[in-house]
């Protein structure tokens, strides 16, 4: 392909994008409505269902690895860090991963760029993330007003006005992940029950419920730090939990993985598009 074929359908895209970014803005918006249908809480549960997951993996896991660690200020905190960036992609992924098959009788009979379903997936899942940060803020004064568990450590400094960078991060790293799960799932339909048992070891393969010096085999800490996630878990920690400069070094690796992983994804979803209606 020459560049300036390349270069007019890049501009093509752009132009369609632009004709249908209402439609995913009103099925990003529909999306985070539906799944609080029915429910009397509604998207206060955004708020309420990580803090009980906080809660119940704090009880059992804190004596193991929270109690007297050097490595960690606050147990709850540093958990519940760790668990709103993974729950993200967990979740972002799986309803990427999904939906051509939940709005299959749509696409039979309407045409829209199919990136859009997808897309409007992961967008509301980041909603719904957007929303949870609330209660990390909500989580963080509790411990440190108290000063349990070690909550009188914690400091606030100006770099957690850059939690918003590893956030950014996640999200092009989930859509490029969600855009090919997407594809495959279509094909495969056995992908969804591999993904979600993938997913519940990612969650043990990541520094979420531990912190990695507590790991002394060295092969299993350079498998924990080639994991994209554990690049942007940390940083995330390091704006909001540590109030560090965030290293260079992890946000070089999570951004090169990130637009790599978005731009696969981009790829393999083009490439495939225009068949998937056929095998619905």
């Amino acid at each position: 392909m020459s560049a300036k074929t390349a270069e007019k359908e890049l501009s093509h895209g752009v132009e369609v994008f632009k004709k249908y970014k209402n439609l995913l803005f009103e099925l990003t918006r529909k999306n985070v409505k539906l799944k609080y249908r029915n429910s009397w809480l509604g998207i206060f549960w955004s708020f309420l269902q990580p803090l009980l997951n906080m809660t119940v993996l704090s009880v059992v896991f804190a004596g193991i690895f929270g109690r007297k660690s050097q490595y960690i200020i606050c147990y709850p905190v540093f958990l519940f860090t760790g668990r709103l960036l993974y729950d993200f992609f967990n979740t972002s992924t799986k309803q990427a991963m999904t939906s051509f098959r939940r709005n299959s009788a749509i696409i039979k009979k309407v045409y829209v760029p199919k990136y859009m379903y997808p897309l409007s997936s992961i967008f509301s899942t980041f909603v719904t993330f957007a929303i949870s940060l609330t209660c990390l803020i909500v989580v963080w004064l509790f411990f440190k007003i108290t000063g349990i568990s070690g909550g009188a450590n914690l400091e606030i400094t100006w770099r957690a006005l850059l939690c918003f960078v590893p956030m950014i991060l996640i999200l092009l790293f989930s859509t490029g992940v969600g855009l090919i799960l997407s594809v495959l799932a279509v094909y495969f339909r056995d992908i969804e029950y591999i993904w979600d048992v993938l997913t519940r070891l990612l969650m043990y393969m990541v520094p979420i419920l531990y912190p990695l010096q507590r790991i002394t085999t060295r092969w299993i800490i350079i498998v924990i730090k080639i994991n994209p996630l554990y690049s942007m878990i940390e940083l995330f920690r390091q704006c909001v939990l540590y109030g560090i400069p965030m290293s260079w070094k992890l946000l070089l690796y999570a951004s090169v993985v990130s637009v790599a992983t978005l731009g696969f994804g981009i790829l393999i979803f083009n490439w495939k598009s225009d068949d998937l209606i056929y095998h619905l």
